[in-house]
């Protein structure tokens, strides 16, 4: 189904009353079922009925086409196990931190700048129980200000958490923060040239993801690595498997929508939400956009 097909499909229909399902979209809910209103936040790209669109589309706490599945995969190389730390920036709200923590027993440091998703995950993380939470702990940060203890875990993982104008610092507050040895994952929507910002299509899409435009090139991950002693072991473009994804998860929710016709503030979300992954699909299908994964080894010997 085209975007203006799904536009036209849940415009409302006073004459028509839909099924209720059990457990499914509801009139009088402020949120995802699951878990409470998160606080206003005007500084915020998250509402509650966002949060609770996207985690439709990828699954419960996850934001990124993939869910959990997609972090456990670029996590893999590090060889994570109940002896292992990590550091995880982006941590949305709390699904593939705690899926980590869970399934591998990592003591994972997780870190998310939105005070909306903070605040989701949190509550996600309490709920699952006293020994998950031991394991899986949800901290704020600041992108602008990066600072993490110095060799504090063994690995570290960013999935689009390197905003802002100098995403460098985090990169090597990233570094400082891993032991000798270590080994470092990062996943970011990246433009290969600098976007014009007065391009209908880019305005669009950084308005309706409520992002700066990205920091033109890969210097800013490649320089630090390389200044501080970081050989990088895997520089992959994984664009397309991105789109597929993201293409997989609406499939989805459209056929669970033609079952189950959402409320209509429900459905302006998400024709919204699905406005914004259209630009964004068409710009990685352009090449104005690139979704990489790079994975980087510490050349310092363990111990030394």
């Amino acid at each position: 189904m085209r975007l203006f097909d799904l536009r036209k499909w849940l415009a409302p229909n006073r004459r028509q009353r839909e099924p209720a399902l059990a457990g499914g979209w509801a009139e009088d809910e402020v949120g995802p079922a699951h878990h409470e209103e998160p606080p206003p936040d005007p500084e915020s790209a998250w509402t509650p009925q966002r949060i609770e669109i996207v985690e439709r589309l990828w699954g419960e706490g996850c934001l990124w086409p993939g869910g959990s599945d997609e972090v456990l995969r670029v996590a893999v190389p590090f060889g994570l196990s109940a002896a292992s730390s990590l550091l995880y920036l982006g941590a949305g709200t709390g699904g593939p931190p705690l899926r980590l923590a869970g399934e591998l027993g990592v003591w994972v440091h997780a870190c998310e700048a939105d005070p909306v998703l903070l605040s989701v995950a949190a509550r996600r993380v309490q709920r699952a129980g006293v020994a998950l939470a031991k394991r899986a702990t949800m901290l704020g940060w600041d992108p602008a200000v990066p600072s993490f203890r110095k060799h504090a875990f063994n690995h570290a993982l960013a999935i689009e958490a390197l905003r802002g104008p100098r995403p460098e610092d985090t990169v090597a507050a990233m570094c400082a923060a891993v032991r000798p040895g270590g080994q470092i994952g990062i996943v970011e929507t990246i433009a290969p040239q600098p976007l014009a910002p007065h391009d209908p299509l880019v305005a669009a899409w950084s308005r309706l993801e409520r992002r700066d435009l990205p920091v033109a090139g890969v210097d800013w991950v490649m320089r630090p690595l390389a200044r501080l002693g970081w050989e990088v072991r895997v520089n992959e473009d994984v664009s397309a498997r991105h789109v597929r994804l993201a293409v997989t998860g609406w499939k989805r929710l459209v056929r669970e929508m033609r079952q189950e016709r959402p409320p209509p503030r429900r459905a302006a979300a998400v024709v919204t939400e699905a406005e914004l992954w259209l630009r964004r699909i068409q710009l990685l299908r352009s090449g104005q956009l690139r979704v990489m994964r790079w994975l980087a080894i510490s050349t310092a010997a363990p111990g030394g």
